[in-house]
């Protein structure tokens, strides 16, 4: 399988992926994220949505898009983080590897419960919220992709980005969330 790189492939545009569109299609590609099995059950699925689109517009990827949105959520800004998730963006580097959005995920989860200062400590139960966000990815997009690499979930394909990235970016972001609350890192209201 090819592995996508914006930056090279002649066919990405071709294909119908411009990481910076506005209107119909960009719009179309995170609604359709609403039909999935799996959507978002909050009340504010859609005010959700619309953050993802405007960062999208933007010209950030999943990685990007998790960590942008749970910064709004802290109140914080932080763009040295947002250019280094770009890294994660493609499957690390759009080499095609482990998915961006569970990559950003992860990443989510060690903004809240990492260690960032030398006085600071780890929340001890760091890794155990990873794993089971690493499981929990596996179990339901795994499955339905046949792995958790982007070249898997995408199978080549650059078009299938707008069908299948915002459902995987929103219920990743939904999931993360959980699990904070879950292993009581933030509370209930957050």
């Amino acid at each position: 399988m090819p592995t996508l790189n914006p930056a090279t492939s002649s066919s990405w545009e071709e294909k119908g992926f411009n990481h910076g569109e506005r209107g119909g299609r960009g719009v179309f590609f995170l609604f359709s994220a609403l039909s999935a099995p799996s959507a978002v059950k909050k009340d504010n699925a859609m005010e959700e949505l619309m953050r993802m689109l405007e960062l999208k517009q933007q010209g950030f990827y999943c990685s990007q898009i998790l960590l942008s949105m749970a910064l709004q959520d802290r109140g914080e800004s932080n763009p040295a983080l947002i250019r280094a998730a770009r890294a994660l963006a493609g499957g690390l580097g759009f080499s095609g590897e482990t998915c961006g959005a569970l990559t950003g995920g992860a990443c989510l989860l060690g903004l809240y419960a990492g260690k960032g200062e030398a006085d600071e400590p780890d929340n001890p139960r760091l890794d155990q919220m990873v794993q089971a966000l690493v499981e929990w990815f596996k179990e339901e997009h795994g499955q339905n992709y046949g792995g958790i690499r982007c070249d898997d979930i995408l199978v080549g394909e650059p078009a299938n980005m707008k069908t299948r990235c915002p459902n995987l970016v929103l219920t990743t972001y939904e999931k993360a969330n959980d699990l904070l609350r879950a292993y009581e890192v933030v509370g209930e209201e957050e």
